[in-house]
């Protein structure tokens, strides 16, 4: 009889019966109709107020990328590249500036990346995960977001005065590693778990080994992200100032560095420098304006083939 009565009822029955859900009236309450007028007005001030924070932010990038260019007009030559560094502004280049910044690079690069990728790979392929795994992950985390002056102070005291290395091109690289290889750890450890699953288990069931599959499967497909990070990582490096402050480099060499255990001065360092000696002789101030355009060209330069990189190279499965 129970289940004769059940074949009765009606669709509209059965969806009446349904537990928790509310009548149609409910819709129409005002009580609810102020909520949805309530919501939608918090949408449309939400969205003025983020697209005003975006004009701002871009008035401003703008306004200090005119004063910079206007700055270094009649500063910004073939001279001002090929000369070294003088005492007088109208004969200063950044030649040694720009050969520390590239000999500088030359230690940050194959030591971040080195460390940065393996870590990855171990973090992602080989360890257990556990309390110690999280404890890892967590550090990694907080280290990309301690400020940079920290990191110099470490590079200070262990590379500077620990190892007496002093403020040479080494231990400025080997600062400036320990500052972008938080960043290159978790970019490279996001690209590994992007590749596909189905990549590794058509390795394992042609017989490869698990080190075959990560060398030939697993870092192939992901070195684009891996080198999208990285060259942004490197790109934070290059215009770094506050560590390099901390360690001492000096800003008036007139010798070109030939070793990385030569002193050395870079780009940030010298547009520091001169922005401060630009309270006594404003000619300063025009020649930290033209090598800031040098560098902003190199970063752009740098973002645009991450960019490339990024686009050209990522697969879609």
């Amino acid at each position: 009889m129970e289940i004769e009565q059940s074949r009765n009822l009606s669709p509209a029955a059965g969806k009446n019966s349904l537990p928790n859900q509310p009548d149609a009236s409910f819709f129409t309450s005002a009580s609810v109709q102020k909520r949805i007028q309530r919501r939608v007005l918090l949408d449309w001030l939400a969205r003025k107020v983020f697209f005003l924070s975006l004009i701002f932010a871009l008035l401003v990038l703008g306004i200090l990328i005119v004063q910079v260019i206007r700055d270094s007009i009649g500063w910004l030559d073939i001279q001002f590249l090929t000369s070294n560094l003088s005492r007088f502004p109208e004969k200063a280049g950044i030649k040694g500036a720009i050969r520390g910044s590239a000999m500088l690079m030359l230690v940050v690069i194959p030591t971040s990346v080195i460390i940065g990728v393996a870590t990855a790979v171990y973090l992602e392929e080989f360890a257990h995960k556990g309390r110690l795994h999280a404890f890892i992950q967590t550090n990694i985390a907080n280290l990309a977001g301690v400020p940079s002056v920290i990191f110099g102070l470490l590079g200070l005291t262990v590379f500077g005065r620990l190892f007496g290395l002093g403020s040479s091109i080494l231990a400025g690289g080997l600062t400036l590693s320990l500052l972008v290889l938080p960043t290159i750890v978790v970019a490279s450890q996001e690209a590994i778990r992007a590749v596909p699953g189905f990549l590794r288990d058509a390795s394992y069931g042609l017989g490869a080994t698990h080190w075959t599959t990560i060398w030939r499967i697993v870092l192939p497909t992901a070195m684009p992200g891996i080198l999208t990070g990285t060259i942004l990582a490197i790109s934070r490096a290059i215009g770094e100032t506050a560590p390099l402050v901390v360690l001492g480099i000096p800003t008036l060499i007139m010798k070109l560095p030939d070793s990385i255990m030569d002193d050395f001065t870079a780009l940030p360092i010298q547009i520091y420098y001169w922005t401060l000696d630009a309270v006594l002789t404003k000619e300063y101030a025009n020649l930290a304006a033209a090598t800031i355009i040098i560098l902003m060209t190199l970063l752009f330069a740098l973002n645009s083939i991450a960019i490339v990189i990024r686009n050209k190279y990522s697969h879609k499965y």
